[in-house]
């Protein structure tokens, strides 16, 4: 039910649970290497069907769709992955690789620039915050400040 709605990871967990429950049970791992392979976990789910086939060995549902496809999808996934190693260019000697860069920390680059540029236009304005013994905050130009303060002054900060 869990993944004929799509929700893959409690379908694996609840398989998983009923491999628990029963590890002889041939559907059960059935079901686990059914859900394994909703979440693309292609060599899991040979696994999970090649116990369910120890357990159960004249299951042909088991031999003809389910193992069958995955280790079809275990080719496919094979030879893609040679493509994309053969796709990429031959590194010369005395080339140096291009570094692999996260996307992420490139987001955290224009963050910490945006916050820069922020107080960079804060410290421009030269504000100073003032807290009295009373508990009072005033922020203030700095050109406004008094330049020795009297008993009431308690903090001043930029």
């Amino acid at each position: 039910v869990l993944m004929s709605l799509h929700e893959m990871f409690p379908a694996v967990h609840a398989a998983e649970m009923a491999v628990q429950r029963n590890p002889r049970s041939w559907d059960a791992w059935q079901t686990l290497g059914r859900a394994q392979l909703g979440l693309g976990e292609i060599a899991l789910a040979i696994r999970s069907f090649q116990v369910s086939l120890h357990i159960f060995p004249m299951n042909p549902e088991v031999w003809k769709e389910d193992l069958s496809w995955a280790r079809k999808l275990h080719e496919q996934q094979k030879a893609t992955k040679t493509k994309a190693v053969q796709a990429l260019p031959n590194k010369e000697p005395g080339q140096e690789a291009i570094p692999d860069y996260d996307f992420e920390s490139d987001e955290i680059v224009a963050v910490c620039a945006a916050i820069a540029e922020k107080e960079k236009a804060l410290s421009a304005a030269k504000t100073v915050v003032i807290v009295s013994a009373s508990g009072t905050v005033e922020t203030v130009a700095e050109e406004n400040c008094p330049t020795t303060p009297d008993e009431t002054l308690f903090i001043r900060a930029r």
